[in-house]
């Protein structure tokens, strides 16, 4: 079967979004092959560097070590050159007295979204199983590393796949940058993006497009319908759930939290989850000091306790 071949012009106006608190989420920050190289633009002391690490630190939680001088540099300095500003000294002091707006810029910066479909394939496998040993429902699904949104579209075609399409299940997903979760709300990738996944899940889940939209896919609505995307800021204190969460995926989050950040953002996820829920990680992360709210049930895969 073929998929219908066009969808509509995308529109960037309709992403489907909300923000609570400051915003934040998925946050891989960049090497630096985002070095600079030859003469600076702009003046740059070590006093401009422990002030950008603290106010990323105070916005995100996110644990900027001292060997990424360049890529803070490369990437600050394009809100310099947008806002005008001549040095990092004066932009910083100016950002300090700003609501939300440019500190969201400032965050979004500094952050960069690594993702793909059904990355790590046997936390979807692992998914799935639980998924059909448990087919009642509803349940209730975060990802909060969301990006562009490849994590919870895998999440919703894993849960089709294993309940069938009127499975009773709902999806959150969040992340840090407003932009990319704009663009994940939209749902609009580049055919070459999706080369892993078969051709069944292509005529199921996706709609290419023709014309103008041509070299491009855009998921079926019954997808982007299955997922709520919101801004939701790890370090706050003011997650919207109201209705405990059976499963989360936070992979590739904790390891730009310091210690006391980690063990504070794991104690709220517990306080989110139900007992017995699922809490999904990335390879690098390991929680062996948090014994009493999480249970190492396999492969960077816990179980709330």
């Amino acid at each position: 079967m073929t998929p219908p071949s066009e969808f509509p012009p995308i529109d960037h106006g309709r992403a489907r979004r909300r923000r609570v608190g400051a915003s934040t989420q998925d946050a891989d920050l960049l090497d630096d092959a985002d070095d600079v190289t030859g003469e600076r633009e702009f003046l740059w002391t070590r006093d401009d560097f422990d002030r950008i690490r603290a106010l990323i630190h105070q916005r995100a939680g996110i644990h900027l070590h001292s060997g990424k001088q360049a890529m803070a540099y490369s990437r600050v300095a394009r809100r310099l050159r947008e806002t005008g500003h001549r040095s990092f000294h004066d932009y910083l002091n100016w950002l300090e007295h700003q609501d939300g707006e440019e500190w969201q810029e400032f965050v979004n910066v500094l952050t960069t979204n690594l993702t793909a479909f059904f990355r790590e394939p046997h936390h979807f496998e692992l998914l799935a199983n639980w998924f059909q040993q448990n087919p009642a429902g509803p349940w209730n699904v975060w990802s909060c590393a969301a990006s562009t949104g490849e994590e919870p579209y895998s999440i919703v075609m894993t849960a089709i796949e294993s309940l069938g399409a009127r499975a009773n299940f709902k999806v959150v997903a969040s992340d840090i940058d407003s932009r990319v979760i704009d663009r994940a709300a939209e749902g609009v990738y580049r055919a070459d993006h999706l080369k892993g996944l078969s051709e069944e899940r292509l005529h199921r889940f996706f709609l290419r497009g023709k014309g103008s939209n041509a070299g491009f896919v855009r998921v079926r609505p019954e997808l982007r319908d299955a997922v709520d995307f919101l801004n939701i800021n790890l370090i706050d204190d003011d997650w919207p759930f109201k209705t405990p969460l059976d499963v989360v995926f936070c992979r590739n989050v904790m390891i730009y939290f310091d210690a006391p950040t980690q063990r504070r953002v794991l104690e709220r996820l517990h306080q989110v989850m139900r007992p017995g829920g699922l809490l999904f990680v990335g390879h690098a992360e390991h929680f062996s000091d948090a014994k009493d709210l999480f249970f190492l049930r396999g492969k960077t895969l816990y179980e709330r306790l």
